[in-house]
């Protein structure tokens, strides 16, 4: 028992040290965050040994989803415990609005038990992160607004900034307005801040940048991922389509604080093409 508790620290702090020696070389870059819906099988299988992997590849920082009550089965003590132990900070999680899809944890069904355990575990965004279809009616549309201020007016009691993340489908019409404008143009921009999903931009055809400009502040969090030339699909951050030096470069009129890899879905195990996503960032001045 000993000697494999020995060999497994070994074993961490080798692959620490080369993600450390790997990103040294650049002091600018903050530490690494990562979408921990990337590893979701392997947190299904377990938890503790998917966040030993990604501490062990450099990254500090998580944004995580799922939140029903629980996290992953986990009290948000014990949840916290496990955080503190493998040394990881949750800065964001992702939760769904609730308004068709009825569970624990979103913005309509137990919104304020989920502020407090996200305070618990030192959160400092909670986000409003997909729509599902039968929720993306012009009705549904016009009474988001609404939905996403009181949801934030209660992160907000707890000192937790809330967000809503993108994906394309906010980019197409919907009767006569778009959207994401009409979600920009009826809520505050203090209250609700936007998460910026890189990929989804590009894959609806729409630059960052100019809304980085005509809303200034208004994108403190981001997901860095790419699209892979011709099909489309995701890909390593490096390998793909999206000019990242021109996104990174109008981090300030972004107002970014955090930002974090994500892959959906990956060719290659999840954790190595987390690897080469890390080291791609590593030779990079963001």
């Amino acid at each position: 028992m000993e000697r494999r508790i020995f060999l497994k620290g070994l074993a961490l702090g080798v692959s620490g040290l080369y993600a450390h020696s790997s990103l040294a070389a650049n002091p600018y870059l903050g530490p690494l965050g990562v979408q921990l819906y990337t590893v979701r099988d392997a947190v299904a299988k377990d938890l503790e040994g998917s966040l030993e992997k990604l501490a062990g590849l450099g990254y500090k920082n998580l944004e995580i989803y799922g939140y029903n009550g629980t996290f992953f089965g986990k009290t948000a003590h014990e949840f916290k415990t496990i955080l503190d132990r493998v040394g990881l900070k949750v800065v964001s999680s992702h939760h769904t609005s609730g308004i068709a899809i009825k569970s624990k944890g979103t913005l309509s069904d137990g919104w304020q038990k989920a502020v407090e355990d996200l305070h618990h575990v030192g959160a400092e965004f909670m986000v409003c992160a997909f729509l599902f279809p039968n929720e993306r009616s012009t009705d549904h549309y016009k009474a988001l607004p609404s939905l996403l201020t009181s949801s934030a007016e209660a992160t907000k009691s707890a000192g937790i900034q809330f967000a809503y993340h993108n994906h394309d489908f906010e980019f197409e019409k919907s009767a006569d307005f778009i959207p994401y404008d009409f979600i920009l143009q009826n809520t505050s921009p203090d209250l609700v801040k936007m998460e910026a999903d890189l990929y989804w931009f590009g894959r609806a055809g729409i630059d960052p940048v100019a809304y980085f400009e005509k809303h200034p502040g208004r994108f403190p969090l981001w997901h860095v991922k790419d699209m892979e030339a011709g099909t489309k699909v995701f890909t390593e951050v490096g390998n793909g389509t999206i000019d990242f030096d021109r996104i990174f470069a109008a981090r300030k009129a972004a107002g970014l604080k955090y930002w974090f890899v994500e892959q959906d879905m990956s060719k290659r195990d999840p954790f190595e093409s987390l690897k080469i996503s890390r080291d791609y960032l590593a030779k990079k001045n963001y």
